[in-house]
């Protein structure tokens, strides 16, 4: 007989005892069972509860409703009403043995642990009794997630091909939950969810233990409801030998999710960004990095298998440049029609967080569209060799290794507006093929204490797969001279900055911050940036050059003259406003571009920039 149906042979057994109690006569003694592997559910499901010989009888009660046909009828007999077909507390009281009112209240195991529900009556004692589902299906030897958790925990399956780090942490996890006592909240830092999830699967499936997991965001703040919530749980730890993963990468763990840690009992892991602070509870945390270089080369050949050989330098420029997780490069290797749009498959996998945050820009601009004096465009060079060759200075030549601060690449775009701050942006994210987003500043700063840096980690922590360039445009709202400290306002605000310094050195891509007043940023700020680029006004030289360059091939012309344009003394951008404004009056009439056209637009562009036309600017245009 295996042990189901010694369970249930048991359990008909216990129930017919209590059948005897209800048709008033001396139970029968039970049959005699095989030894079983494991103990009876009824045993054991007084055992986790700490239930009396009167509580446990009183759930067998409840559960022959279900379980026995003849229990309805028993109970209207001893109720003496034909009506009243159903288990009390004043019938129970009435026929089980050792009997005690302590029983019947919230705090005892039968109310307190929802063994069984007490319908609305007219007392509590005349009230009809009803066993758990979870509870019956428990008795049977039926695993069963609890209908009331069904819609806000899930399963979690075994963690398939974990990687040598992360079994490592595993197996750390798992001795920390076999030997720490308090049981300790384990909380597993770091940016990539599925490791996490795969590390608390494998750490818990050592105990024994079924993992599942919940978001942050479903925990009720009503107070009765989340009391339902953590006691539901609760059972069920006991019940399924069940874990629990609460997830706080999407939704940050405020005070609702920390009172549910602080209260909830039983094994609870924590997936976090960053370890998190608890007041009541006894917490042991583990950084889940992503997959080293070589065990993301492995990855890479796993899922290339025999295409490999081809793409090896591919290989070694997308190893050098993104940090994907295991999964997000099994999905590049699908996406990539060939070795050669590997790089491009790798843009796409590291792209979706960061597309929530900030505007992506398409750059299409190149060098020839970058009109700048020499020094510039030799830093702009530079700083796209740094890009570049990361890797191998950091990597292979050792640089990582002898000093971990400051390897993060940024720079300093100063100049006003219309100058080239961000067409040069464009430039070198077209140079390097690589993601180029716009951060807006308004929607990062926040008043409120703290808001602005959760936004600022937010932006850094979701580039960081693929290293996007990071363009925050008119940086002066937050990086200003900080102020001396008078008041928290201040403190924080320097805070802030502070925050902004130690991520840019961090950030594995390129930070580029713009300004039109580089005279207002703080000097110890400034010698933190790796590159400043002051983009000068465009002389009539250079102004003469950008005209010859902003207008495509494919329009048709018609007497332009670039050196006679010069003399309007605006930037380039409002230049490139001028060109494109005037194709469209030329379109209009189906002509080609023409001076006059120039000028009706020059007109319009310095009116909205409230500059006055003078003559000389002007003069012998049309």
């Amino acid at each position: 007989m295996n042990w189901t149906e010694a369970n249930q042979r048991h359990l008909l057994n216990a129930l017919a005892a209590v059948r005897a109690r209800l048709e008033r006569r001396a139970p029968e003694p039970p049959a005699a069972l095989p030894e079983m592997s494991a103990p009876p559910a009824l045993e054991t499901l007084g055992a986790l509860f700490g239930l009396s010989v009167f509580e446990r009888d009183v759930v067998l009660l409840c559960a022959g409703m279900d379980l026995d046909s003849k229990f309805a009828a028993l109970c209207a007999t001893a109720h003496g009403d034909p009506r009243r077909d159903y288990p009390t507390f004043s019938l129970a009281l009435a026929v089980l043995p050792e009997a005690h009112w302590s029983a019947l209240t919230p705090a005892a195991p039968l109310r307190h642990w929802r063994l069984i529900e007490v319908a609305p009556g007219a007392s509590l004692t005349l009230s009809p009794l009803r066993v758990d589902e979870r509870v019956l299906h428990f008795l049977t030897g039926v695993p069963h997630l609890d209908e009331r958790l069904a819609g806000l925990v899930q399963p979690v399956g075994e963690a398939d091909d974990l990687l040598d780090s992360h079994r490592a942490i595993a197996g750390q996890v798992a001795a920390a939950l076999r030997t720490a006592r308090p049981l300790p909240v384990v909380q597993l830092c770091g940016p990539d969810p599925a490791a996490k999830r795969a590390v608390a699967a494998a750490g818990c499936a050592a105990l024994g233990l079924h993992l599942h997991t919940m978001s942050a965001a479903v925990i009720p703040g009503d107070p009765h409801d989340l009391e339902t919530l953590i006691r539901l749980w609760e059972r069920e730890t006991a019940l399924g030998a069940a874990a629990l993963l609460l997830d706080c990468d999407e939704t940050e763990a405020g005070e609702t999710a920390l009172r549910f840690v602080e209260r909830t009992g039983g094994v609870l892991l924590l997936a976090v960004r960053d370890r998190r602070p608890l007041r009541h509870r006894l917490s042991v945390s583990f950084d889940v990095g992503r997959p080293t270089t070589a065990e993301q080369r492995s990855l890479w050949q796993a899922a290339l298998g025999p295409a490999t050989a081809d793409a090896n330098g591919e290989l070694e420029a997308v190893l050098g440049q993104f940090d994907l997780s295991a999964a997000s490069i099994r999905a590049a290797c699908l996406l990539a029609s060939s070795p050669r749009s590997l790089w491009e498959a790798c843009r796409t996998q590291a792209r979706p967080r960061l597309d929530e945050l900030a505007q992506r820009i398409e750059p299409r601009a190149g060098w020839d569209d970058l009109v700048l004096p020499e020094p510039q465009l030799r830093i702009l060079r530079e700083t796209a060799a740094h890009v570049r060759r990361r890797s191998r200075v950091y990597g292979t030549w050792g640089f990582a290794q002898k000093c971990a601060r400051g390897l993060g690449i940024s720079a300093l775009f100063a100049g006003a507006s219309g100058t080239g701050k961000t067409l040069a942006a464009e430039v070198l994210a077209n140079e390097l093929r690589l993601d180029l987003y716009r951060i807006d500043l308004s929607q990062v700063v926040n008043k409120y204490i703290g808001e602005t840096e959760k936004n600022l980690r937010r932006v850094f922590d979701a580039a960081e797969d693929g290293g996007a360039i990071l363009l925050f445009d008119e940086a002066d709202a937050l990086f200003g001279k900080r102020s001396e400290v008078r008041d928290s306002h201040d403190r924080y605000a320097n805070i802030e900055v502070s925050y902004l310094l130690q991520r840019m050195e961090a950030y594995r891509g390129l930070a580029i911050l713009t300004t039109n007043m580089k005279d207002a940023l703080d000097p110890a700020f400034l010698r933190r940036i790796r590159f400043v680029v002051q983009f000068p006004f465009p002389d009539a030289t250079q102004r003469a050059e950008i005209w010859r360059r902003i207008f495509p091939a494919e329009t048709p012309r018609e007497g332009i003259d670039p050196p006679l344009l010069a003399q309007l003394n605006v930037a380039g951008g409002s230049i490139r406003n001028i060109a494109l404004n005037a194709a469209f009056l030329a379109a209009d009439t189906n002509e080609p571009v023409r001076m006059a056209h120039l000028l009706r637009a020059a007109r319009t562009e310095c009116a909205k920039i409230e500059k006055p036309l003078a003559e000389t600017e002007i003069g012998g245009w049309v």
